[in-house]
Formats: structure tokens, sequence, C-alpha cells
């Protein structure tokens, strides 16, 4: 990534901020992510119902099943509006120079562990080929950008939903902080609605940020990038975007408007510069990966299969030797290929090439769908195809990013719906 000439050098990839965290009502003040039950509204209306007159996350946002209303841009500049009202009645508490070590216990019982601070977005792209050391994930959808940027343009604060995803498999960033609880500031401790579990965040600051600071700093060489995902520019890949691509692709271009007005000392230290995120390790046993599985709709599936099995060569039906596997499915037939390793990183990112080259000259429509019964369940219609993918294999997945760049649109999930993040703490974006 190319540095920026008008950019001071100084601010770290991650760090603390000054946190906004309400002074009471929590309860009802944390909702979840905006773009869950987008199929759902019943869901939203149960949470506006719950939430009544109460300062809530609810309000400060729109929940993405409201961005095709005709109305949708009143309504932004109505949650743009109550973001500045809950600011000047006092709503929040100021947590300086802080960040939030979190744990979240999902409804399952299974605890994950988090760091809540601020990510320099000069050190982000969320371009599909990239060499920043901060990358999406998943390939970014033009149309999905418009209603975001109008949320975010000219609002006095943000929330986040975004978790970023950090490969420390000797666990030397997040999980040490666990043992500090006792020196840290309790923050909140409460239950969140909508079986989304419980949630609890600490105040980490003074010692414990230069802790977290080296840690960073240690996970960002570029010795260590290169051992683990190759040699080249490239390589140089310190965080992934987990959940939240389009959010903080947002605030990039937010970010990216307001620069050219901003002197090269404002242009160091404004706070748009940043955005608020909550870092997860990719290791952590309650971090859960679902794949999400293909099915091909008014095809000739015989035909797709066969050109699949040619696209790729030394591609072996049945088990076969080591390679990427995945579960194709039609009529009565159920058969594993085994696609070479050279292909791609990962399955997903094969058989998305495969589509690349496909359906241009032929006929098909690809749907994404969650589990593999129903799969085979829907590729017994007539014309239908259905490819159950392996689950993602974490220790690879960072190399995937680096070799292949972002992955597909729906590559994964990050856990259930109701595992997502909840909107919480909240950051100023003015000076």
């Amino acid at each position: 990534m190319k540095e920026d000439a008008n950019i001071k050098a100084g601010p770290r990839i991650f760090g603390p901020a000054d946190m906004l965290i309400p002074k009471s009502g929590l309860e009802k003040w944390s909702v979840v992510a905006c773009d869950q039950h987008t199929s759902e509204p019943e869901y939203w209306e149960r949470v506006d119902e719950y939430v009544g007159d109460a300062p809530s996350t609810l309000r400060m946002m729109l929940p993405e099943h409201l961005y095709r209303r005709k109305d949708f841009y009143q309504l932004a500049e109505k949650a743009r509006g109550k973001i500045s009202e809950y600011l000047d009645a006092g709503v929040f508490r100021t947590v300086e120079n802080s960040c939030v070590y979190v744990e979240r216990t999902l409804l399952g019982g299974a605890v994950r562990r988090g760091l809540v601070g601020v990510i320099d977005l000069e050190q982000y792209s969320p371009a599909a080929e990239s060499e920043a050391p901060i990358r999406a994930t998943e390939g970014i959808v033009a149309e999905k950008m418009p209603p975001r940027i109008a949320l975010r343009s000219g609002a006095k604060a943000e929330l986040t939903h975004v978790m970023v995803l950090v490969d420390d498999p000797m666990r030397t960033l997040i999980e040490p902080l666990g043992e500090h609880k006792s020196e840290m500031e309790k923050l909140y401790d409460f239950r969140l609605m909508e079986k989304g579990g419980r949630i609890a965040g600490w105040r980490v600051s003074g010692k414990l940020i230069d802790m977290v600071s080296s840690a960073v700093d240690a996970l960002s060489q570029p010795q260590v990038c290169h051992e683990r995902y190759g040699s080249g520019p490239s390589s140089m890949l310190v965080f992934a975007v987990g959940d939240g691509n389009h959010s903080l692709a947002t605030a990039k271009a937010c970010w990216e408007a307001i620069k050219p007005s901003l002197s090269a000392d404002e242009l160091a230290i404004h706070p748009a510069r940043f955005a608020l995120v909550e870092l997860i390790n990719i290791m952590d046993e309650a971090l859960e990966f679902f794949p999400i599985n293909r099915v091909v709709t008014e095809c000739d599936p015989e035909a797709l299969v066969r050109d699949l099995i040619e696209f790729f060569p030394g591609t072996e039906t049945g088990s076969g030797s080591d390679g990427l596997k995945l579960v194709c499915a039609y009529a009565d037939t159920v058969e594993e290929l085994t696609l070479p390793r050279c292909c791609a990183e990962l399955a997903i990112g094969a058989l998305s090439k495969f589509f690349d080259s496909y359906f241009p000259e032929h006929e098909g429509v690809v749907d994404y769908v969650h589990g593999d019964n129903v799969v085979l369940k829907l590729a017994r219609k007539e014309k239908t195809v259905g490819f159950i993918l392996p689950a993602l294999d974490k220790s690879s997945f960072f190399r995937s990013i680096v070799i292949d760049g972002a992955l597909p649109r729906k590559t994964f999930s990050m856990g259930e719906a109701h595992d997502k993040r909840y909107y919480l703490e909240c950051r100023k974006l003015e000076v």
C-alpha cells in the first residue's frame, strides 16, 4: 500500500481511543448488527417495541431491511440527528485513551474474547487485490455502499459491529488481558436481548495499553508475516475483516472524502482517520466459521459438473488424494470431488474461479445456502446442482487472502445471527 505523501507517520495500526459508554440502560441500548435478520422484519419490530423511548443504538443506525425504503434518506437524517441528541443529552460517559477487553458469553455457553479499539484507515484497503496490512476478506458490492455512506457522512459519532480478525496462534494479544481483569475497571456486564447471550467489558489503559501495543508490534513485523504467508509485499497481512466488510469500507470512503480539506497536522490526528472495531483472534475456540454452500438452478447439472472437472485438470472423483475437497449433488447423484491444491488455497476460491469462467456463456443462477442437508434437498430438483463446501481451515485463512485476494462474496459466516457483534461502544468523529 502506498503511503499518502500528506499523511504523517506515527499512528499505530491498532490502538486506544476515547470511548463513549452509556451511563445506564445497556439492556435496551445494545442491539445486534444492522445486516442481520434482513428477511425477518418481525425481529426488528420486536426490538423496536422492547426499546421504546429508551436511548438505544437502534435509533442511531438503520436495520438493513430498511435500506430500500423510499424515505431511506429521511430516516438516515433522523438517525444522525439522534446521535447528536444523545451526545448533547449526556447519555454517555467518556472513557479516555482506552481499549475495552470483552468477554462475550454466547447462547451455547462458549466465551468469545475480543478487544475493542481503533484501526488506522490509512493502513486498510477494501480492494480485492491489496497489499495493505488490514484487508477485506470478501469482495465489496458497490451498490451496498451508498446507504451506508449516507448514514455515516456528517454523523458526529460512530458505533460499530465490525469484527476484525488477527492470526495469533500463540495467543499473545487478547487472551493475556483476561489474567488482568482484577486490575481493570469493569465497564459493563449485562444480558443481551434476543438470544445474544451475555457481555462483559473491562477498561484497558495505562501499562496494559503498552502490553497491547507491544503485542501488535510483534505481530506486525514483516519477518513474522513473511514466515507465515510467504515473501513479498502481499504477505504483510496483519488484520483481516471478519464481519462488517461494507461498514469498514464505508468508513474508508468517508475518510477519503474528508482528507482533501484537511491540513497536514489535521490529517495525522483527525478522528475520521480511525474506525472503531473489535479484534478477535481467529484461533479463539468460540469463534465458529460456517461455510456458505452453493446451489445452481436453471442449469444442466451433468454438463456443469463435467466442465468443472475439465476446468481443473487432475481433478479426481471420490475421496482422491490430498487436495481441495467438495461434494456435488444432483438428482440421485452425490459424489466427492478432489481438486488439485494448486488451483487455489480454498475450495470456495477454486469453485468461484470456475463459476466466473463458466456463467458468462452458460445458463444458471447461483444461490447461497446454509446447511448441508438443505443443499441435498434442493439438489434433487430438476436443473439443479448443489455444492457442499468444507469447513474453513482457520490456520490457512490468512494465507488464502494473501495468495488469492479477497474471498468471493458469501464465502463464510462467523456464527449464527444472534452471535454477531452487538452495537455498544461509540466514539466521536468530530474534532
